[in-house]
């Protein structure tokens, strides 16, 4: 069971943030709304939230995800590996070690994303990307077998589309993974059960399984139907303004 999550609202800047797509500039007042309504469905799923305030200095901020990885007992600090992103560590130091008596960290060269690392229970997937290096991987792989986890390597430096590895994949429940046609294939997924997502909805492969529900993203009905036929409680949320920043339903909290 999940208890708690941290979340950081978008700032006034936030269309100043990185972003890979081209969707038009998000609407700021929209964005505060669909942050709450997220907010809102983390406390329906039994989480008690840390809200952090807004961040001008860091326009992708609002995307704490990526800053830090969660362990049961412990939390890995990242290092992104956009470097205007560098100072969002600064803070979530300090937050994370009101909740744990020591914190690890990747160390420099390596980079890593916090959206490129996907938990399924025991087995860890790591996304190499454009943001996590394969040093980043390495130390990643080193640190999650010190604490009892296997991990596989999904490299998505070729697979057009997507930014992060969780952009493409979720775990769901069980041995279930949400996973877009062009990683389907990858022999990291070979043993697992894969629920496809048809042509068009691969950003609802964003998905985040808390505690007996699925937050999932509004617009999406053929991946919500066929994940509800599979037992799986949707709880439809409408992400449009953090989609146009490159960001899904995972990247808006840290859950532990």
């Amino acid at each position: 069971m999940l208890h708690r999550a941290i979340v950081r609202p978008p700032s006034e800047n936030f269309a100043d943030g990185l972003t890979t797509v081209d969707l038009g500039a998000p609407d700021f007042g929209m964005a505060l709304e669909q942050h709450e309504r997220y907010c809102e469905a983390l406390v329906t799923c039994g989480l008690e939230l840390t809200r952090l305030r807004p961040d001008p200095l860091y326009p992708d901020s609002t995307f704490v995800e990526d800053t830090a990885l969660m362990l049961p007992k412990s939390a890995i600090l990242t290092r992104p590996g956009a470097p205007s992103r560098d100072g969002e560590i600064v803070e979530m130091e300090s937050v994370l070690q009101g909740f744990f008596p020591s914190l690890r960290r990747i160390q420099p060269p390596g980079t890593v994303d916090g959206g490129d690392i996907c938990d399924a229970g025991p087995h860890w997937f790591i996304g190499v990307s454009a943001r996590t290096n394969e040093e980043g991987a390495r130390q990643l792989t080193g640190i999650l077998a010190e604490a009892g986890f296997t991990s596989s390597r999904v490299d998505i430096r070729g697979v057009a589309g997507i930014l992060h590895l969780k952009s493409g994949i979720a775990h769901v429940s069980d041995r279930k993974l949400v996973v877009i046609d062009s990683l389907a294939a990858d022999p990291a997924f070979e043993s697992w059960e894969i629920v496809p997502v048809d042509a068009g909805e691969e950003y609802a492969a964003n998905c985040v399984s808390v505690n007996g529900r699925l937050l999932f993203p509004k617009g999406f009905p053929r991946l919500e139907a066929r994940l509800r036929t599979l037992g799986e409680r949707p709880l439809v949320l409408d992400m449009s303004e953090f989609q146009k920043m490159d960001g899904g339903l995972s990247c808006l909290s840290l859950r532990f």
